[in-house]
C-alpha cells in the first residue's frame, strides 16, 4: 500500500496533537475504541453497501478499522482509501490492513487541502473524523472536488456536549483537581465542533453539497469495565492534562474520575449512548459555490 504525505498550512495544532500524544493514545487504546465504536462503523458500512459505490474515501480514518471494513464490503472490484493526518495512527492502519490482506490504502495528509484527483470518489464517508478541520467549508469544498458528479457523502459526527454527558464526565470530575485542564471552545475544531445542526447544514451548503440531511441518531456503545481506567486516563482533555501531573495528583484524579463514571458501569460492562448526527449529502449538480471558491 502506498502512502503520500502533505502538510496543511491551517491544521498545525491538530497535526501536532494527532501526531503526538493523542495519536499515540488512540493507537494504545485501538482495540477498545474500535469495539466501542463498532455500531457507528456498522452503520456506515451498511449504508455504503446499499449503494453502487466502488471508490470510497474514508476521511479521518485513524487506525483504519472503518476503511478496512468498507474495503471488505466492496470486494475485489472496489477501492477504499483512508486519509488522516496522524502518522502513528496510519502506521497502525497499514499494519492492520497488511495483516488482514486488505486492499485498503492510506494517505497521510489533511483532507482540507490535499490535492485529490478530481472526481475520483463516488462515496465519501467519515466516522467521527470531520469535526477537526480548522476551516470546514474549505475542507468540504475540497472533498466536493474529489467527488464524482453522482457521489454521496455519509458522515457520523457527535452532537452537542450537553447531549453526550458520558464524553464530558472525565473533565467535569477532574476540573477541580487539574489547573491545566483546557476548557472546550464552542465551535472550535474538536469533538463537538459539529454539535449545531444549522452550522453543519451551512458548512455543507457553502462547500458545494446538496441534498443535505442532518439526522439525529443514537448509538448504544459499550466497553469492558477493566478498560475504563486506561480509557479515562489516556484520552481526551484529561488524558492530555495527566501527562504533566505528578504521581499523587494523577492517582487522585483517576480515583475521582473513575467514581464519576459509576452510573455507566453495569457489572463487567460500561454502557452509554453516543448522541450523533448522521450527515448525508450528494455532490450538487451545479458547479462549486462562490463561497467555496473564496476558501479555495
Amino acid at each position: 500500500m502506498g502512502e503520500q504525505q502533505q502538510t496543511s498550512s491551517n491544521g498545525g495544532d491538530q497535526a501536532a496533537l494527532w501526531n503526538g500524544p493523542s495519536g499515540h493514545a488512540w493507537v494504545a487504546e485501538q482495540a477498545v475504541l474500535d469495539d466501542m465504536l463498532r455500531p457507528l462503523e456498522g452503520r456506515l458500512v451498511d449504508t455504503v453497501g446499499k449503494t453502487s459505490a466502488q471508490h470510497v474515501l474514508d476521511v479521518g480514518c485513524g487506525t483504519g478499522s472503518t476503511t478496512i471494513a468498507l474495503a471488505r464490503k466492496l470486494g475485489a472490484q472496489g477501492r477504499c482509501t483512508g486519509i488522516d493526518i496522524s502518522e502513528p495512527m496510519l502506521a497502525a492502519a497499514r499494519a492492520r490492513a497488511q495483516h488482514n490482506g486488505s486492499t485498503a490504502s492510506f494517505i497521510r495528509a489533511d483532507a482540507q487541502d490535499y490535492a485529490f484527483a478530481p472526481a475520483s470518489f463516488d462515496s465519501i464517508v467519515s466516522r467521527l473524523g470531520v469535526m477537526f478541520f480548522s476551516d470546514p467549508v474549505r475542507a468540504f469544498a475540497n472533498l466536493r472536488r474529489a467527488a464524482t458528479p453522482d457521489a454521496t457523502l455519509h458522515c457520523i459526527a457527535w452532537r452537542s456536549a450537553s447531549e453526550n454527558p458520558f464524553m464530558t464526565t472525565a473533565e467535569r470530575a477532574a476540573a477541580p483537581l487539574l489547573s491545566n485542564l483546557p476548557p472546550r471552545q464552542p465551535g472550535a475544531p474538536g469533538q463537538f465542533a459539529f454539535g449545531d445542526r444549522q452550522r453543519v447544514q451551512a458548512i455543507l451548503e457553502e462547500g458545494g453539497w446538496g441534498g443535505i440531511d442532518v439526522e439525529p441518531i443514537d448509538f448504544a456503545c459499550t466497553l469492558p469495565e477493566p478498560a475504563l481506567v486506561d480509557y479515562l486516563s489516556r484520552l481526551g482533555p484529561v488524558g492530555l492534562a495527566l501527562r504533566e501531573a505528578d504521581a499523587s495528583t494523577r492517582a487522585s484524579v483517576i480515583e475521582t474520575v473513575r467514581a464519576a463514571f459509576e452510573p455507566y458501569v453495569h457489572g463487567a460492562t460500561v454502557r452509554y449512548t453516543a448522541a450523533c448526527w448522521m450527515i448525508t449529502a450528494r455532490a450538487a449538480a451545479s458547479s462549486l459555490t462562490a463561497g467555496e471558491s473564496a476558501h479555495a
